[in-house]
């Protein structure tokens, strides 16, 4: 269980004025559960997701994970405890393959059978993709897909996935989808997190968490939150985005 209490994070503007991005912010993300939290462009949901991996620090308030106090934790222990991150632009390691990539990521001796084992669940060839270096040749679509088999294969009871939809071309974002759909289906262990404005995605979740202004302003089940949502078809417009 995820647990964050009275959350807030401030930044310095440009005016040197502390300007608040999440305010006093309650949330409770229940174990074995596929959550979508959404909201307006600036409201705070990659913040929240940043703060959640421990990439950002709270100015006030505390987060815990299964219990245990984490909100001073640095990234690396909070991946040791079991949380996984995926950017909303992937890294790119220059000179890794992408084999040793999802072998770093196991965090033990991985076979080659099970490196593309991993690449083959997020529909990738992995003879054709096993080798290659995790650098500029890769499309944002096959990044995408390389940075999930790596979470995949890190097996984490938590996964957080920023705006997974981000700069990929539609037919790497359908099998997105596609991979989303069977690990809420087939991985019942993991608890699934992922910011997005994709109505396709908001359509597989359990649960939606509207985020605007740094607040929650609603949580629930889809079938109550989702029609909520595009009913209002003046303020959530980016709900119904199509990627060409």
């Amino acid at each position: 269980m995820l647990q964050l209490e009275n959350l807030s994070f401030q930044v310095t503007d440009t005016s040197d004025a502390q300007k608040e991005i999440i305010k006093n912010l309650n949330l409770t993300i229940d174990d074995h559960r596929f959550i979508v939290i959404t909201g307006p462009n600036g409201g705070g949901k990659s913040t929240l997701a940043r703060l959640i991996m421990g990439i950002e620090k709270p100015t006030h308030g505390r987060i815990l994970f299964n219990g245990l106090d984490i909100t001073d934790m640095s990234v690396t222990e909070r991946a040791k405890c079991g949380i996984s991150f995926a950017f909303q632009q992937p890294v790119r390691f220059k000179g890794i393959k992408v084999r040793d990539l999802i072998t770093l990521a196991a965090g033990n001796t991985l076979t080659t059978a099970g490196a593309c084992e991993y690449l083959s669940k997020v529909g990738l060839c992995a003879r054709d993709y096993i080798n290659r270096d995790v650098d500029a040749s890769l499309s944002g679509g096959e990044l995408k897909r390389i940075e999930i088999a790596t979470i995949l294969a890190r097996n984490t009871p938590l996964s957080v996935f920023d705006e997974p939809e981000a700069g990929i071309d539609l037919w790497s974002f359908n099998n997105l989808i596609k991979v989303f759909e069977e690990l809420h289906e087939t991985d019942t262990d993991r608890s699934l997190i992922i910011i997005s404005h994709q109505e396709r995605i908001l359509n597989i979740a359990d649960e939606i968490v509207v985020i605007a202004d740094g607040q929650v302003k609603a949580q629930g089940c889809r079938e109550n939150i989702l029609p909520e949502l595009l009913q209002d078809t003046g303020s959530c417009r980016f709900y119904k985005e199509v990627q060409e």
